[in-house]
């Protein structure tokens, strides 16, 4: 009984959210808090929280975080790469150290055991800290930011802000260095696309100093030096409530946007970082070009490829064929122009020569007014230039790949592969009208009379039968029925002589309507030619009208 009501006891106990600070020597999962919607801690006005959230695409999945509990908004995660079961347990331990395990293993650490951490509390400014003895702060979420921003969070040299994935598994990052804040995107080597030296909305206090921090104050960005003396400072909003939190965001798209957290849900300011829609590594996924309109297009010479690639998953790989430089455009922008120092001063062949011999080198930009050639070895999306532009790109296709025409010349092979999507559009074509003129083909011998090659064989191989002539023979042997002899019944006869000399009447029929209740062959005019030949070299009438029906001979012609 006492052992289930120790149980019991330290059930409840493990369930109840702590208000403001708890002790360490604790520990539990998702579980145990379930009726509190997974939150552990609450700060003391009840705005943050801390404890289990579960993730929007998989609900059976938690991240630790601290919570904007009127909002709903994470403003930090502790392990956004590693999710978490409800069963899966987070520890406060006697040594001062807060972690969190998947399946026994450590996920995520504050490391900050042995460091004299006596609490852990939830400030109302939404920053999860582990306090000495002394109430100092040992370890504070706000020195280890994860892709939002609040109120009064300094944000330093050292510290990073990074968008959780995009959907081509790349995040953005932002961080102070160089004496600026600079927006960079995660590729193959990193690449900057927004600084804010370069920012034409921001407000310069005092020139010439040297960034080193920066925070949220009110309704702007303000950035100061070591001396902590206001540099530059950046309007995000007219709004001037200076009770208001604000969170400024790195999404996943690699903007920045600021929003007011209040009940019922974030409130946006339509100020974005970088501000030019296109401003981004990829607004328009790689190898499109973006438009001002939000409009994305991929580039004539990559028309004919899957999803506008050009085919190479890397330059370095040539296991797929030949590689080739084509031009992809003269009126383009890359957000990265603006950052990168070029790799050398030439002319476009010397720029193009250098991008075949590096095999790193995906997409080249040359600035055709200074020289300057710039190589890189990820692209992202291109940018149109409405007013015309001073680059023209080129970029490495497959040479097989049906990437259109090689405008822009280069070594390898100049001849393109036959586009795969003509031969599929074209070949159904040809099928159906070939199919077509066979149908029409059969049609047509099913409509002409009979081939009468076996007749004319079996009456040849008869050694009385008469001769037979053919019509041309006939038209031959007449002169084309031109001397005419006179008229019998049912046509003209006319005058004629066969090759070897022999001299014949041919009679032609006409006025065949007035026959047309007779049975007649297909053969029969040849039939009727042949009689009166037989007439004039036997010296006999086939038909003798005196004789009896006895003795007449009939010929049966059967149509």
């Amino acid at each position: 009984m006492f052992l289930f009501l120790l149980l019991f006891s330290e059930s409840c106990t493990a369930s109840v959210r702590k208000i403001g600070k708890m002790d360490p020597g604790f520990q539990g999962s998702q579980m145990n808090w379930i009726d509190n919607d997974g939150i552990i801690l609450l700060s003391n006005d009840s705005n943050f929280g801390f404890g289990f959230t579960p993730t929007t695409q998989d609900v059976t999945l938690f991240l630790l975080t601290v919570i904007h509990m009127g909002s709903s908004t994470i403003v930090w995660a502790a392990n956004r790469a590693f999710l978490v079961h409800n069963s899966d347990n987070f520890y406060f331990d006697d040594t001062g150290n807060a972690y969190l395990q998947r399946g026994g293993s450590t996920v995520w650490s504050s490391d900050s055991g042995g460091k004299g951490v006596s609490a852990m509390g939830l400030l109302d400014s939404g920053n999860l800290v582990l306090l000495g003895k002394d109430g100092g702060v040992v370890w504070q979420s706000f020195s280890h930011p994860t892709d939002t921003l609040l109120s009064n969070q300094e944000f330093s040299g050292g510290m990073r802000l990074v968008s959780a994935l995009d959907v081509n598994n790349s995040t953005y990052f932002l961080e102070i260095k160089s004496a600026d804040m600079i927006l960079s995107a995660s590729f193959q080597t990193p690449r900057p696309y927004w600084s804010m030296s370069q920012e034409n909305r921001k407000t310069i206090n005092q020139d010439g100093g040297v960034v080193s921090s920066a925070s949220l104050e009110a309704n702007s960005w303000k950035f100061y030096d070591s001396s902590k003396i206001l540099l530059w400072q950046f309007i995000f909003s007219d709004s001037t409530d200076a009770n208001a939190t604000w969170v400024a965001v790195l999404g996943n798209d690699g903007f920045i946007t600021f929003s007011i957290l209040q009940s019922g849900g974030p409130s946006l300011s339509p100020t974005k970082i970088p501000n030019n829609p296109c401003g981004t590594p990829e607004p328009c996924g790689p190898y499109y070009v973006c438009h001002s309109d939000n409009r994305c297009q991929c580039p004539s010479v990559l028309n004919s490829s899957p999803n506008c690639k050009p085919g190479i998953v890397s330059p370095r790989d040539r296991s797929k064929g030949p590689i080739d430089l084509v031009q992809v455009g003269d009126t383009l922008n890359y957000f990265a122009l603006g950052f990168v120092s070029p790799v050398s001063k030439t002319n476009l062949d010397g720029c193009k020569a250098a991008c075949h011999s590096t095999c790193s080198c995906l997409t080249l930009f040359f600035d055709n007014s200074s020289g300057n050639c710039f190589l890189f070895d990820s692209t992202g999306s291109f940018q149109n230039v409405n007013n015309g532009g001073v680059f023209v790109s080129f970029t490495k296709v497959l040479s097989t790949g049906g990437s259109g025409n090689n405008t822009g010349g280069g070594s390898g092979n100049r001849k393109k592969g036959f586009p795969y999507v003509v031969i599929i559009a074209v070949a159904p074509v040809v099928v159906i009208i070939g199919l077509l003129s066979a149908g029409y083909w059969y049609w047509r011998k099913r409509k002409s009379p009979k081939d009468s090659s076996d007749e004319d064989n079996f009456l040849e191989s008869i050694s009385w039968m008469p001769i037979r002539f053919g019509y041309r023979d006939l038209q031959t042997a007449t002169n084309n029925f031109s001397v005419k002899l006179g008229r019998g019944g049912f046509g003209s006869v006319y005058q004629g002589t066969l090759p070897d000399g022999t001299r014949l009447a041919v009679k032609k029929l006409e006025g065949i309507e007035r026959i047309k209740n007779y049975a007649l062959s297909e053969k029969s005019d040849v039939y009727s030619y042949g009689m009166v030949l037989l007439e004039i070299t036997g010296g006999r009438k086939n038909f003798d009208p005196s004789e009896t029906s006895e003795k007449i001979t009939h010929l049966t012609l059967s149509k």
